[in-house]
């Protein structure tokens, strides 16, 4: 099982910088899905210019990403 940008088929990489809703974050941990109809989450960390060190969970799917070759589901890509 492979975490891919939806749009480029990349790896998801920790130190990878999104954007989310205008502002940049940087992937600091992500986790499989721990059932077949779970997305799976990742955290990020903010990347602003003020010194703060916000993190926030999300599931994949808001930073374009995806789970690919699932060996959790029947249909597995």
């Amino acid at each position: 099982m492979r975490l891919v940008y939806r749009e480029t088929q990349k790896p998801v990489a920790l130190g990878d910088t999104v954007i989310i809703n205008g502002n940049s974050f940087e992937v600091t941990y992500f986790t499989k899905p721990h059932k077949a109809s779970s997305e799976g989450k990742v955290q990020v960390t903010y990347k602003g210019e003020e010194e703060s060190t916000t993190s926030r969970e999300y599931y994949v799917g808001i930073i374009g990403a995806e789970w690919i070759e699932r060996e959790d589901r029947v249909n597995a890509e």
